[in-house]
Parts: C-alpha cells; structure tokens; sequence
C-alpha cells in the first residue's frame, strides 16, 4: 500500500473521462489513500456524487458553501486537510480559471487556496486541447508549479484521434505514487538489466531459467520514481515496462551485453538485476533436432561475455550494482562475485527466499559491510536498493 496514510483531494471537472475518475478513486484507495472527491456542477452531469462516495466512502463536497462545514470555509479546510490535489479530467474552462486565478465554485477556490501541491491530468478534444490558448494556460501552469500529468493521444469521445485524452487512472496513479517519493537520483542515468536470457538450441528450444524479471522491473520502477532517467534492457518476460522506462528487448546474452555496452558509456549508473546465462551453444541447429535423426544430439556450450565486469572494467564508466542468486552460502559466494568484479555493490539473495515470487529477502554488501533488509514486498525492497545506492553515490 504505498500511499498509505496520504490524504489526497481529487477534483473532478466536466467531461466523459469523469467515468475514469471513479476507478481512480478505487485504485488510490486500494493503495492506502484517504481519498477526497470535490466535484464541479459540470461534473455531476457525467457521474453522480453518490458514486465517488460509495467508492471513497466519503460525502463528496459539490458547493463551497456546504452548510456540512460549520465555518461555510469547504475550501480552505479541505486543502489543509489535503498532502495533494489531484484534479482528473481537469477541463479546459477548468485549465483557463485555475492559470488566471479565477475562483467562482468550489474546485477552482480550493486550487487557489491551497498550500499542498498540485496535479492535473488535462481531457478534452484534441483542437481545444492543440489550441493555443490551452497552451498557454498549460504553460502557465507548469511556470507555477502545477505537475501536468498526459494527456495521451488516441481514439476520442467524440470520434475525433489526436492529443488530449485522459491518462488511464493506473497512469495517475503510478504518478501519484511517485510525486511523494524523494528524488535521490534526480538527474542521473541508469541503465538496468532484467528479467532472463534464452539461449537457442534450435529454432524451438533453448537454455533459460526461471527468473520471471519481476526484481528488475521493481527496481526499474523504483529508479524511476527516484527521479533517475532509466534504460532497461529485458530479457523474455510477460509483462509491459514500468510507467517512463525505456525498455529493450533482447533475447539472449549476446543480444544483451551488446546492447549494455553500446550505452554502458553514457549511463551514472549500472545494475545488472537479469538472470544471464553463463553458457550458449556452439552449435545451434539452424532447423528443429528430430528425434529420428539418430543418437542423443550433442550439445557443445560456450561461455557467454560478463556484462557486469566488462561494465565495470570500463574506463570512468558507471556505478555499478550487481545482483547474486544463490541456493547456499550467499554471504561468501556474493561477497566473492564483489570482489572479482570489482564493483562497489551487490544485491544477495537464497532463490528460495524469492526467485520468480512477489517477495523476497534481500542482503546489500558493499565496503562498508553487509545490510540485511527485511522480507518485503520486491516494490519496497527496489525503494530500499535505489535509497541504498543513492547514499552510495554520494557518501
């Protein structure tokens, strides 16, 4: 639950992605949030009060002069309530008022009273949203500090394609989630590996592991979060990139240690979280091994390149993190992994304790000794690796 204990107003403005708003409302609740809905006339035309409410648990607030708040002041004590106010669709009327500083409902008096930061995630026609009078409230906004979040492009209510629909409420809520995370990389580049090589024998088979990429992409997320600008190269796995990562797909080690080194150079930092196979095989069949073609095939194997040491090796090249699964001895057998390597960092863990699960339970090792983190959830333990690193890079 990693808003857990956040107070968050989230305004809604007029207009079809209002629909959208509820679901927002769900998730921000899911993840721990006290979530407050305040609503525009307009926006009650869309969906009706009762629904945030049932979804939020909370009276939503419609009118700045409910007669609910005893000193007739919703906007001043909702935005002191408030660690944020999201507003999702944010109109273009509603753009104009708050970039002019206009406050004739309840929203709009809230924004300008408020000492809490604010998010909006503009919705309306792509020609509203191109023209240049939204742009210049937009523009307007951004100079006051106002955090803008989309708006994508796509199909449109109105049949129109183009700018100006909605994020999809997941897209605000990973905004949301990493607006209150510290920047401690803000301004560095990081370059990850993830997820797990495959290894062809033939055009059907091949050498992998289990590794499912889920500790990769959380600590590509978490970076993220952080601020850092982050390039992931993957290996095979099942799920999209997080929210503003760069993702490359590679299949097997060769694929990926060209692709590490081609941008090893230009990156601040390096972890090497994927699953590399050690070996590939000489002698991959152009076309599928038959079992009636006679004998056992034989398979000759060959060491794959050391992404992570020839990263390290580099000349004035990157901080580098490793990454060791281990069946036994961690403490020995990651600490040796450092030291050959010559890297400043590595991640340990027993791959009984979290190898392709959700979980995990993960030991840092660095010059200054070994730090055992806590069996977590690999979302906290990615936040606690990129919080480690960041005091690392500037200790």
């Amino acid at each position: 639950m990693e808003l857990q204990g956040k107070r968050i107003v989230l305004g809604v403005t007029g207009g079809i992605a209002a629909y959208k708003a509820a679901e927002l409302v769900r998730l921000l609740g899911k993840q721990g949030a006290e979530v407050q809905v305040a609503m525009t006339e307009g926006a009650t035309h869309f969906v009706t009060p009762t629904t945030y409410q049932a979804l939020s648990g909370r009276p939503v607030f419609t009118d700045q002069w409910d007669a609910r708040m005893p000193n007739a002041m919703a906007h001043i004590d909702l935005s002191r309530q408030a660690d944020c106010i999201v507003v999702a669709p944010a109109s273009a009327d509603f753009l104009a008022r708050a970039a002019h500083g206009l406050a004739d409902d309840l929203l709009t008096t809230m924004v300008l009273a408020r000492d809490c930061p604010l998010l909006v995630a503009p919705a309306m026609n792509r020609q509203m949203w191109e023209n240049p009078a939204t742009q210049r409230n937009v523009a307007q906004l951004a100079a006051d500090g106002v955090t803008i979040l989309g708006p994508a492009s796509g199909e449109q209510a109105c049949g129109e394609v183009g700018a100006g629909r909605m994020l999809e409420p997941e897209e605000i809520l990973e905004a949301v989630t990493a607006f209150f995370v510290p920047k401690v990389l803000a301004g560095r580049k990081v370059l990850m590996t993830a997820g797990p090589t495959f290894e062809a024998i033939d055009p059907v088979r091949g050498i992998t592991n289990l590794s499912s990429g889920r500790m990769g992409y959380a600590v590509a997320r978490a970076a993220r979060q952080a601020g850092a600008a982050v390039t992931l190269v993957s290996g095979p796995v099942g799920f999209d990139a997080p929210q503003g990562v760069d993702r490359v797909n590679v299949r097997s080690a060769l694929d990926m240690h060209g692709e590490v080194m081609a941008r090893a150079a230009a990156a601040d930092i390096f972890i090497g979280v994927a699953a590399v196979a050690d070996y590939r095989v000489a002698n991959a069949a152009e076309h599928k091994l038959k079992k009636d073609d006679g004998g056992l095939p034989q398979i000759a194997l060959i060491e794959n390149p050391d992404i992570l040491a020839d990263v390290a090796a580099l000349p004035n090249g990157p901080f580098c993190v490793g990454f060791a699964a281990e069946s036994r001895n961690l403490e020995a057998y990651a600490q040796a992994k450092r030291r050959k390597k010559k890297i400043p960092l590595i991640a340990g863990n027993l791959i009984q304790d979290g190898f392709g699960g959700d979980d995990n339970r993960l030991v840092l090792f660095d010059d200054r000794g070994t730090h055992p983190l806590a069996p977590a959830p690999k979302s906290v333990l990615a936040r606690q690796l990129v919080e480690h690193i960041a005091q690392l890079i500037t200790y």
